[in-house]
C-alpha cells in the first residue's frame, strides 16, 4: 500500500518522477558528493584489506603472532635493528620492538578486529534499537512507559566506564572480540531506539498506516509493511554513523587494557603498545595511529554523505537559505 502512495521525485523539484527507484535516486544524490565518493572508496579498500589479510600476509610470507628475536637489538631495549624500525623485502612496514613480530601483519589482522567489531556492535545496536522503539511506539500506554524509561536508563549509562566494569570481571577465556562487540552493542543503543520511536510516532499517524489499519491488517503486519520501509532511511543514516564511533570505542578499550588481548592484534591493542615506543620506533605508533583516523575520518564523511542523499531536504534547505540572504541582501544594497 504504502509502495503506491511514495512517490519518486527529482532532485530540487517536487515533480514525480515515473519509474525511478528510491535506489537510483539515493545513488544519484551520493555521486554528487565527491567527498562522500573518495571515502566509500577509502571504506572499501580498507574492508577488502581485511578480509584479504591472510592472503596478503603470505604474499609477504609472514603472519601476526610469530616472534623474530634476532630482528630487535636487546642490547638497546629491543629496538628493530636496520634503518625505519627493520623495513625490508621481508618485512614491509617494519617489526614491532621488543617482540620482532612482523608489523604489516598485525596492521591489517588488526583491521579485521576492529572493522569487524565495530560493524558486529552497530548491528547489535541496530537490531535492539529498532525492535525497542517499535514496541514502544505501537505498544500500549504502559508499554510504552516501560520501554521508555527502561531507555533514558540505557542513554544516561556512561559507556566507557560501563564497558570498563564489564569486561574487567569476564573470565579471560571468554572471546575479547565477541565480548567487546556484545559490550558495546547491548549499552549504546538507547539513542537509536528513541529516534526509531519518534519517527514511528510520526509515521502512525500518515494516512496509508491508518487505512492499512483500517483495513484489519495486525500490528505486526503494519510494523513490517508500512513502518519498517519509512524508518529505513533514519536507521541507515544513524548506523552510519554509528561504525566510526564504535571503531574509537574498541580503540579506547583496547588501549586501557580491558579490549582485545594479545596475542590477536588491535589498533587500540598497537597504540597501548606503542605509547613508550613513539621516540625509538615512532612507526609503531604512527601506522595504527594513522590507519584509526583515516578510518573514522572515512566512515564519518561517508556516513555524512549518506545522510544527505537519504534525506536531500537538508542540503536543500541550506541551499534556499542561501539564496533568500543573498536575495535580502541584495535588496538591502539597491535600497541603500
Amino acid at each position: 500500500m504504502s509502495e503506491a502512495l511514495v512517490a519518486s521525485q527529482a532532485p530540487g523539484t517536487d515533480t514525480p518522477v515515473p519509474g525511478a527507484s528510491g535506489a537510483r535516486q539515493f545513488w544519484r544524490r551520493l555521486r554528487v558528493q565527491r567527498a562522500a565518493l573518495v571515502a566509500a572508496v577509502v571504506v572499501a579498500l580498507l574492508v577488502l584489506v581485511a578480509l584479504a589479510a591472510p592472503l596478503l600476509t603470505a604474499l609477504e610470507g609472514q603472519d601476526p603472532t610469530t616472534y623474530h628475536p634476532s630482528l630487535i637489538d636487546s642490547a638497546r631495549g629491543g629496538v628493530p635493528i636496520g634503518s625505519f624500525g627493520g623495513i625490508g623485502a621481508d618485512h614491509w612496514l617494519g617489526v614491532e620492538p621488543q617482540t620482532g613480530r612482523d608489523l604489516f601483519a598485525r596492521l591489517i589482522y588488526g583491521a579485521r578486529v576492529s572493522l569487524g567489531v565495530a560493524l558486529a556492535a552497530t548491528v547489535v545496536q541496530v537490531a535492539i534499537g529498532v525492535v525497542v522503539g517499535v514496541a514502544s511506539a505501537l505498544g500500549s500506554r504502559w508499554v510504552d512507559q516501560l520501554l521508555s524509561r527502561t531507555t533514558d536508563i540505557i542513554v544516561a549509562m556512561p559507556l566507557m566506564i560501563m564497558s570498563l566494569a564489564l569486561l574487567a570481571i569476564v573470565p579471560s577465556s571468554f572471546p575479547r572480540p565477541v565480548l567487546v562487540t556484545l559490550v558495546i552493542g547491548l549499552i549504546a543503543w538507547g539513542n537509536i531506539a528513541k529516534i526509531v520511536r519518534a519517527q514511528t510516532l510520526t509515521l502512525k499517524g500518515l494516512d496509508y498506516v491508518s487505512a492499512a489499519r483500517l483495513s484489519g491488517w495486525n500490528t505486526w503486519r503494519i510494523a513490517r509493511r508500512e513502518l519498517l520501509p519509512g524508518l529505513a532511511a533514519p536507521v541507515i543514516t544513524y548506523a552510519a554513523l554509528l561504525v566510526p564511533m564504535n571503531i574509537s570505542v574498541e580503540a579506547a578499550l583496547s588501549f586501557l587494557g580491558v579490549g582485545v588481548k594479545p596475542p590477536t592484534p588491535s589498533w587500540g591493542q598497537m597504540l597501548t603498545s606503542a605509547d613508550v615506543w613513539y621516540q625509538a620506533a615512532p612507526q609503531y605508533l604512527l601506522l595504527p595511529a594513522g590507519a584509526l583516523f583515516v578510518t573514522v575520518l572515512a566512515l564519518t564523511v561517508l556516513g555524512d554523505g549518506v545522510r544527505t542523499a537519504l534525506d536531500p531536504r537538508a542540503a536543500s534547505r541550506l541551499r534556499v537559505g542561501t539564496g533568500r540572504k543573498s536575495e535580502s541582501g541584495t535588496g538591502k544594497e539597491e535600497t541603500a
